[in-house]
């Protein structure tokens, strides 16, 4: 094992890692909270400063699962610099011509612990990651760090209750119509991570209602897809629908990217312009059950084959997450290891003592950041929500 691969795996590296982001991480929200005086004089300056200073932090995050919960942290450049994942897409040249300069809606599975890793990595590559939006649950917003910057993002909130939401996502929707920067704008229309026992009841629900059974995929939920894409007419020019697997049949985990192993994601694209997607709404809805039917047989093929279909790009990272994270280093880590040393040098037993309590705070505060993104973890929002269709 060489001098760098060791050092990725000692905890005390990774505490070094979330340090650097935390505090980068109040200090960026500080400067975006001044920003907010702008708002009221000029909008569209606004958001373009808050789309830089949101591409500072993001990229180098421990990123909350989008329409789940819980937060991954500092990811984006770890996954590119310091595990090495390659991502490769398989699409068509006119579609790789279109990316970072469209407004788009993208549909992505949720199968795995770093998916959405993998869909902000292509939204770096293709300068859109600091505009990149989510439909959020709404409890994210109290998530330090990760849901203030949502807020100054215009990030879209839901409780996940439709009854409730619906006057709130329309509002929110409608108010990204002007957006000045192009955004991608992220959907997992199944509503939460994939596992059996979500599978086995969705499927249940899908006999229910008369709908094919999926193999790969839940039961999508229609609602918010729908509305994002009669809202954002005029604005989003098309729907990218992204279907993610992984080679060598590896389910890959944020700690293992943490630890520096190494992935190789492929990723299915396929562009479809607004003006194929029905205007009514059960059309719409229609639309979305017979695209997660073709997600399906995708899935399959990539299970029996190893490859999707279609010409293989591998777009190039850039220097610029990495060039962050090194700035942020090292202007917080020098201070920090001063204060260290000063604590040491000091001798009293008190201080020491009170230094390695907060240490052992962090490390668990690190930890449990980490592992509320794990699978077996996840919300029990999809038991529950599709046992009430029924």
């Amino acid at each position: 094992m060489g001098l760098l691969a060791f050092l990725k795996t000692q905890f005390v590296v990774h505490l070094l890692v979330g340090f650097v982001f935390v505090v980068s991480g109040l200090i960026i929200n500080s400067v975006q909270l001044c920003t907010l005086v702008l708002w009221p004089v000029n909008k569209q300056l606004y958001r373009r400063l808050n789309c830089r200073l949101a591409y500072s932090l993001w990229s180098r995050e421990y990123r909350p699962r989008t329409a789940g919960r819980g937060p991954a942290h500092e990811l984006v450049m770890l996954l590119e610099w310091w595990s090495g994942t390659e991502c490769t897409l398989f699409t068509d040249q006119a579609t790789v011509e279109r990316f970072g300069k469209e407004h788009v809606v993208i549909i992505l599975n949720h199968n795995f612990e770093i998916d959405f890793l993998c869909g902000w990595t292509m939204c770096e590559r293709f300068g859109v990651l600091g505009s990149s939006k989510v439909l959020a649950k709404r409890e994210l917003l109290y998530v330090p760090l990760i849901g203030w910057t949502w807020y100054f993002l215009e990030i879209v909130f839901c409780k996940r209750r439709w009854e409730e939401d619906r006057d709130t996502v329309i509002e929110g929707l409608r108010r990204l119509a002007d957006y000045p920067e192009y955004m991608w704008f992220l959907l997992y229309c199944e509503g939460t991570r994939f596992t059996e026992k979500k599978h086995r009841v969705s499927m249940e629900v899908a006999a229910a209602k008369g709908l094919p059974a999926l193999k790969h995929h839940l039961l999508p939920r229609t609602k918010g897809f729908t509305t994002a894409v009669q809202c954002l007419r005029g604005t989003v020019a098309a729907v990218y629908d992204v279907t993610l697997n992984f080679r060598g049949n590896k389910n890959p985990s944020l700690l293992g990217i943490l630890y520096g192993k190494k992935y190789e994601a492929d990723m299915c694209v396929r562009r479809f312009p607004l003006e194929e997607i029905p205007l009514d709404e059960k059309e719409a809805a229609q639309w979305l059950h017979k695209l997660y039917q073709e997600k399906d047989a995708l899935q399959e093929t990539y299970n029996q084959k190893g490859v999707f279909p279609g010409e293989q790009f591998k777009p190039a990272r850039r220097p610029w997450t990495l060039l962050n994270f090194l700035f942020w280093a090292t202007l917080l880590l020098s201070p920090l290891f001063s204060f260290v040393l000063g604590v040491f040098a000091s001798g009293s037993p008190l201080l020491i003592l009170a230094f390695l309590g907060f240490v052992g705070a962090a490390s668990f505060g690190v930890r449990r950041l980490i592992g509320v993104t794990e699978i077996e973890k996840g919300s029990s929002y999809g038991n529950q929500e599709f046992k009430k269709k029924e």
